[in-house]
């Protein structure tokens, strides 16, 4: 039997490397709260990733969470119900109305085409979600954000790294949010950010993330313990010595899988988002009707050869319980949504992954 190959595995860089990282946490005695390595990862997260402001989590959910509480978005947001689940779960934790609205095709982003239509009096806000780490359409969204006085929200989990055409599209929206869970791109074991617009938001950003505390008497907000550890923190920084690397060999391994794949009848990859405008954090083929197998099917297969591939995303939003019964999450108002989390299976992607076990990945895929 051959060794597992999974969807995805975090880059670990050497322990040696790490040893020191951990020494020095002992030396300071300082956990949490905002230590030495938190406060270097954040500068050098905004430096890397080209943004003025940034405020560390402890995970994705917890900051979107936040961001909705900082901006006070109330009433309705429209977003996507192609994502994982945490982007609408992050509505429901602060008492606000999801509007769900179909995505591009192409893109499998929030479709602009679509949202005006969705808007109603009690709409304030826009979240679109930045699909495998591919940009939305950030002009045509702001676009109808300014003519409708929203704020725009991105789910930037996937997106690190990621550029438009005027530099890094985290500085798109009023904020945007990052991941850094294990299957990240770039990781800290659990983490996550928010990115800010200007030193006023940050600091209200950062009392909401430390349960609303301006000093030791001093509570001027209903806040949450968002906090990333100095462990976490430390992680980021030595990740960030390595990023360029996983960069590159995440986009060797994208390149390959779109040699190996074409002229396979009824298999079909999205567009190349750009070697810009992409980090290569997930590889989504769609399994089309024309294709001997389903593609829960294929997905079977694979995992019965010991790779073990992901519907991402399936179910729709939409489909669980808390979603199901709202107006905007019927299957006929999302047929592109509703079509591609039928047809798409993201393959195995990590820096690791070799030139040998991609071949057999899609030799499996070809033998049908």
């Amino acid at each position: 039997m051959n060794s597992p190959i999974y969807v995805t595995q975090p880059y670990l860089p050497p322990l040696d490397e790490f040893i020191p990282y951990l020494e020095k946490i002992w030396e300071n005695k300082i956990l949490t709260n905002g230590g030495p390595f938190h406060t270097q990862l954040e500068q050098a997260l905004c430096e890397y990733l080209g943004v003025k402001h940034l405020a560390l989590f402890s995970n994705g959910t917890i900051a979107l969470v936040t961001a909705l509480q900082a901006l006070r978005v109330t009433g309705e947001v429209i977003t996507t119900p192609y994502s994982f689940v945490a982007t609408a779960h992050s509505l429901l934790w602060n008492g606000i109305k999801p509007v769900f609205v179909d995505v591009d095709p192409d893109t499998l982003n929030l479709d602009p085409a679509k949202i005006e239509a969705a808007i109603t009096p009690q709409t304030t806000a826009i979240m679109p979600v930045h699909c495998y780490g591919h940009p939305c359409d950030v002009d045509a969204i702001q676009k109808i954000a300014d003519n409708y006085n929203l704020r725009v929200i991105y789910d930037a989990a996937h997106a690190f790294g990621v550029k438009s055409h005027c530099g890094s599209v985290l500085n798109h929206g009023d904020l945007s949010v990052l991941s850094f869970h294990a299957t990240k791109v770039f990781n800290t074991f659990e983490g996550g950010a928010i990115i800010c617009p200007d030193a006023k938001t940050k600091l209200r950003i950062d009392q909401l993330k430390n349960f609303g505390f301006v000093d030791e008497v001093t509570v001027v907000a209903p806040g949450i313990n968002g906090k990333m550890s100095e462990i976490n923190a430390a992680f980021g920084m030595l990740q960030l010595k390595h990023i360029d690397h996983a960069l590159a060999q995440r986009k060797r391994i994208d390149s390959t899988y779109r040699q190996l794949i074409e002229g396979i009848k009824g298999i079909r990859c999205l567009p190349n988002a750009g070697e810009h405008t992409s980090n290569f954090s997930y590889f989504p083929i769609l399994v089309e009707a024309d294709y001997p197998l389903s593609r829960d099917a294929l997905y079977q297969k694979l995992k019965e050869n010991n790779i073990f591939a992901r519907r991402y995303f399936y179910p729709l939003i939409t489909d669980f319980p808390m979603y199901r019964g709202l107006p905007s999450a019927h299957r006929e108002n999302l047929p592109a949504a509703t079509a591609a989390a039928q047809k798409v299976l993201c393959l195995p992607i990590y820096p690791a992954l070799s030139p040998a076990d991609q071949q057999r990945i899609v030799d499996l895929i070809r033998e049908n």
